[in-house]
């Protein structure tokens, strides 16, 4: 059985719109020096945020948690997978993380043992994973699994009568 419960589905229109609205709650906490994506889904956010806060400088955190790289619903996650670190003198201060998303903290908790200073962001936070960050948009159960637009592909289904 699955750990995941609930499907979120997220349109592109719907991921800007809560970063743009992510950039929003931040701007009072800056100027930021720059900001740090984790990769690969605090990318697109981390875009989001930079261009609305008029940050250029930019870096990535590389790292992989999910099982492959192929993430389906239900999948757990296992021992992480640094791949690429930022080491900054400072241990971030007046840096900004973004992530796309905190599920259960295991990710943020590495990312503040590199950078414990930094300010750390998320679009969507979980329970589990909610206290690592600073700063987030929209918080979803612990049972759901949110369906990002770069993990989806229009595809037609079959009518409710025939299922």
């Amino acid at each position: 059985m699955s750990t995941y419960e609930k499907n979120f589905p997220v349109t592109w229109e719907e991921l800007h719109r809560n970063a743009k609205a992510l950039a929003w709650r931040l701007n009072s906490h800056g100027p930021f020096k720059g900001v740090i994506a984790i990769t690969r889904g605090g990318m697109v956010p981390a875009a989001v945020v930079a261009r609305e806060l008029e940050i250029r400088i930019i870096d990535t955190i590389c790292i992989a948690s999910y099982q492959a790289d192929k993430q389906e619903k239900g999948d757990k996650q296992e021992k992480l997978n640094i791949m690429k670190e930022v080491n900054l003198d400072n241990k971030g201060e007046g840096w900004l993380i973004i992530d796309d998303l905190v599920d259960t903290g295991d990710t943020a908790r590495a990312v503040r043992k590199m950078l414990p200073n930094a300010h750390f962001a998320t679009v969507y936070a979980k329970p589990a994973g909610r206290p690592m960050v600073d700063t987030y948009i929209t918080e979803v159960s612990q049972d759901t699994w949110i369906l990002f637009p770069w993990d989806m592909e229009p595809q037609p289904i079959k009518p409710i009568a025939t299922n």
